[in-house]
């Protein structure tokens, strides 16, 4: 799993490559919450286009960049999910707390 995080404004815009699974949610959260802090962001957009899968352990991962973010007043954002991972959102509710797009524009224009 490889992760590239870059800051827009006062947005962490995270870039994940591979899987999302149990073998590497502990360390996707660890790099994300180092980034957001270091950075004193208050949103984070999730960049799925090149995740292959991802299983339940990537929902707990999720849901806790969720509340860090409303800790500060800020918002999480998804993009570019593919099948398996839509269908973790749709089925687990995380499409209910956080707002999906199809591109990276259409997600950074909506901060």
């Amino acid at each position: 799993m490889k992760i590239e995080c870059k800051k827009i404004n006062r947005t962490l815009l995270v870039k994940l490559y591979g899987e999302i699974d149990h073998h590497y949610t502990e360390d996707i959260r660890d790099k994300i919450d180092r980034e957001f802090n270091k950075q004193v962001c208050n949103n984070i957009i999730l960049d799925f286009e090149d995740v292959g899968f991802m299983d339940s352990s990537g929902i707990g991962m999720i849901i806790g960049r969720y509340k860090m973010t409303q800790e500060k007043n800020g918002k999480l954002y998804a993009f570019g999910l593919k099948d398996n991972a839509k269908r973790i959102f749709d089925i687990s509710g995380l499409n209910k707390l956080i707002v999906c797009f199809t591109t990276k524009e259409e997600a950074i224009k909506s901060i």
